[in-house]
C-alpha cells in the first residue's frame, strides 16, 4: 500500500458514459502520434457518434486502465457479432508497453473465434504489430476516412498456434 491506499494494476472495463472526454483525448493523442498531418481534434464528435452506433448494434467498448485513479492506457471497440474489430488505441506513452497486447486478448474474449480489422496500408508500426499478434493480411479494404488505402487482416483461432 502506498499512502494508504492499494495499488491497483492494470485491469480491462467496460465504458462508461463519464469516460467520454480521456477516450477521445487519448484517441486524439495517438492519432496525432501516428499521422500528424491529420486534425484528429476536429474528429471526436465523429468518434464518439461512430462508437455509440456500433454499440448500438452490438460492439463494446473495453477500457484498459491502471491505478485507483482509473488512469485510462487505452481502449478496444469489438463487436462479437461480425467478429469486426473498429477501434484499437493505446496512449502515446505507452506504445511498446504491453498494453495493445492486453487490450488483443480482451478483444479475443470478446470474439473468441476470429477478428477482423482494417488497417491503414501505410502504417507499419501496427501492421507489425497485428502481424506478431498473428493476424494475417486477407485482401485490401475500403479507403479510410482520410482517404488511405487499407488493409483487411484477420486472426483465427483455428489458426493459432497451440
Amino acid at each position: 500500500m502506498t499512502g494508504g491506499r492499494p495499488i491497483t494494476g492494470p485491469r480491462i472495463v467496460a465504458r462508461r458514459d463519464s469516460d467520454w472526454a480521456a477516450l477521445t483525448d487519448l484517441w486524439v493523442a495517438a492519432w496525432r502520434r501516428t499521422y500528424a498531418d491529420i486534425d484528429f481534434e476536429a474528429r471526436r464528435d465523429w468518434l464518439k457518434n461512430h462508437i455509440v452506433q456500433l454499440e448500438h448494434g452490438g460492439a463494446r467498448t473495453l477500457l484498459l486502465l491502471e491505478g485507483a485513479g482509473r488512469i485510462l492506457v487505452g481502449f478496444v471497440t469489438v463487436d462479437p457479432a461480425s467478429h469486426w474489430l473498429d477501434q484499437l488505441c493505446v496512449h502515446p506513452e505507452r506504445f511498446g508497453s504491453g498494453a495493445a497486447e492486453a487490450l488483443i486478448e480482451a478483444a479475443r474474449s470478446l470474439s473468441p473465434a476470429r477478428l477482423r480489422l482494417d488497417v491503414n496500408q501505410d502504417n507499419e508500426r501496427a501492421i507489425a504489430f497485428y502481424e506478431r499478434e498473428g493476424f494475417v493480411r486477407i485482401g485490401e479494404g475500403r479507403p479510410s476516412l482520410a482517404g488511405r488505402p487499407t488493409l483487411i487482416m484477420e486472426w483465427s483461432s483455428a489458426a493459432a498456434p497451440a
